[in-house]
C-alpha cells in the first residue's frame, strides 16, 4: 500500500540537521546529506540560531579565585548562528550531482567579568576569556544507481578554519593571562562517501555516509597582551577535524505518518590543539612543576573520546498545506572532565517542528529545540597527564544545571 506522504520530506521533517554545537565538541551542523536524496531536482537553505546557558561553580582554591565568596563563572556561552545550503540535480535517471555548503564545526564563549578573577583579567585588560572558531564546508556530490533503488555517492570536499582563543584570569596562571591565538584563514580537501536505499512506495529512505577527517597546518600568530611571544622558531601548528558516519532512515508507518532517525559517530577522541608557543611556555612549566619528571607540556584544548548521538522522531501530515514534527535526541559528550574552552558533557534534547507547503514544490519550515545539557568538571588541561596526584589540581569548576534553546528555518524548492 502507497504511503500517502507527497509534501513530506526528509530533509524538511528534520528541521534540525542533526545535534548542536553546544552539546558536544565542536560538532555544529552534523553534516547532513539528507538534500541529496531528495528526488528530482531540489534546492533549499537553512538557519539555526542558539543560545545556550552555561555557568558553573569554582572549586574553592585560592589559586583559582581571588575572591571566595563568589565561585560563580557567570554565562559563558554566547549566543550564535549558521547556514547550509544544498542544490541537487537529477541528471538522468541513474545519475545525479550536488552541491551542500555548510558550516560544520564552531565554538563561541566569552567569560563575563566576575569578582573572583578565574577566567575573566580584573587587573591589566579588563576582558575575559573568549573563544571564537569557525568552519565552512563545500561538498561536491556526484551519485549513480546501479539497481532498482539502490544509489552509491561520493566526492571531494573543501573546507575552511580560523579562529581565535584569548585566555584571561587567575585559573590560567600568570603564565598564560594574557594569552592571544589567532589561528589563519585556511582551507585543505577530504572527501565523503556512502550509499543509499529508497523505497518510494512506503515512504523509505536508508543512507549511511563516511566523511574523512581533513588535516591542516595553521599558521598561528601568538602574543601576550598584545607583545609576540618567541620562546622557539616559528612553526605551521597541526590541526586536523575529524572523521564521521552518519547514518540516516526513514519510512511510512500509517497513513500520511512518517517516522525518522539519525545516528552519527565524530572521532574527536585524537583532536588536540596546540600552537608552537604554548607548547613551548607549557613545557616549561611542567619540567619545572614536575622537577623534570615531565616535560613534554599539554595542549590549549582536546578531547579524550568520541561522540556519539542519536535523534528519533516521527512526522504527521494533517492537511495538504500542513505538517508537523516532533522528535528526541541523545548526545554521548567527548569525556568528563572537559576544558574550560568547552565544558559540556552531552545532552538529552526535544524538538518540535511545522511545515507550510503554499504550493506543492516549495515548503517553509520551522523548529524549536530545547537541550538538557550534561553535567560536567571543567579542567586546565592538564588532567590527563601521566603525573601523580595531578587530577584534583587540575579540577577548576563544575558545571550543573545547564540548557540551549535552538531556531531553525528551512526553504525548500523542487524544480
Amino acid at each position: 500500500m502507497e504511503m500517502k506522504l507527497k509534501n513530506i520530506v526528509l530533509g524538511s521533517l528534520c528541521v534540525f540537521p542533526a545535534m548542536y554545537v553546544h552539546a558536544a565538541a565542536m560538532d555544529q551542523s552534523g553534516q547532513s546529506i539528507l538534500a541529496f536524496l531528495e528526488s528530482g531536482n531540489y534546492a533549499e537553505g537553512g538557519l539555526i540560531i542558539g543560545d545556550p546557558n552555561i555557568s558553573g561553580k569554582l572549586k574553592n582554591r585560592p589559586e583559582l579565585l581571588d575572591d571566595p565568596k563568589n565561585q560563580n563563572t557567570g554565562d559563558m556561552a554566547s549566543s550564535f548562528n549558521f547556514y547550509n545550503f544544498a542544490l541537487k540535480f537529477q541528471l538522468t535517471d541513474d545519475l545525479s550531482f550536488g552541491i551542500l555548503y555548510d558550516q560544520p564545526f564552531g565554538a563561541k564563549i566569552s567569560y563575563p567579568q566576575q569578582s573572583n578573577n578565574s577566567y575573566f583579567d580584573n587587573e591589566f585588560s579588563h576582558e575575559g576569556t573568549d573563544v571564537d572558531f569557525k568552519t565552512q564546508n563545500l561538498s561536491i556530490l556526484f551519485g549513480y544507481s546501479p539497481f532498482k533503488n539502490f544509489q552509491f555517492y561520493g566526492g571531494p570536499v573543501y573546507q575552511e578554519v580560523k579562529g581565535r582563543v584569548s585566555l584571561r584570569g587567575k585559573a590560567y596562571t600568570e603564565a598564560f593571562n594574557g594569552y592571544n591565538a589567532n589561528f589563519k584563514k585556511d582551507g585543505e580537501t577530504g572527501w565523503l562517501a556512502g550509499m543509499s536505499y529508497q523505497i518510494p512506495e512506503i515512504a523509505l529512505k536508508a543512507a549511511i555516509t563516511y566523511r574523512s577527517k581533513i588535516k591542516y597546518k595553521l599558521q598561528v600568530d601568538e602574543d601576550m597582551f598584545g607583545q609576540p611571544i618567541q620562546l622557539v622558531d616559528s612553526a605551521k601548528t597541526k590541526l586536523d577535524t575529524p572523521q564521521s558516519i552518519n547514518i540516516d532512515f526513514q519510512s511510512g508507518i500509517a497513513d500520511k505518518t512518517l517516522a525518522y532517525a539519525n545516528l552519527r559517530w565524530v572521532n574527536w577522541k585524537k583532536f588536540e590543539s596546540r600552537p608552537v608557543q604554548f607548547g613551548a611556555i607549557s613545557k616549561l612549566l611542567m619540567t619545572e612543576a614536575t622537577n623534570g619528571v615531565y616535560t613534554e607540556g599539554f595542549n590549549l584544548d582536546g578531547y579524550h573520546k568520541d561522540q556519539y548521538s542519536a535523534l528519533l522522531g516521527i512526522g504527521h501530515q494533517f492537511t495538504e498545506k500542513w505538517s508537523a514534527s516532533t522528535d528526541i535526541g541523545w548526545d554521548s559528550g567527548t569525556g568528563n572532565p572537559a576544558s574550560t574552552l568547552g565544558p559540556m558533557k552531552g545532552s538529552w534534547s526535544l524538538g518540535l517542528g511545522a511545515q507550510f507547503n503554499p504550493a506543492s514544490n516549495y515548503f517553509v519550515a520551522a523548529g524549536v529545540k530545547y537541550f538538557w545539557l550534561g553535567d560536567v568538571t571543567s579542567e586546565d588541561g592538564t588532567y590527563f597527564l601521566p603525573i601523580d596526584g595531578i587530577k584534583p589540581v587540575a579540577e577548576q569548576a563544575d558545571f550543573k544545571n545547564n540548557h540551549a534553546i535552538a531556531y531553525a528555518l528551512k526553504i525548500g524548492y523542487r524544480f
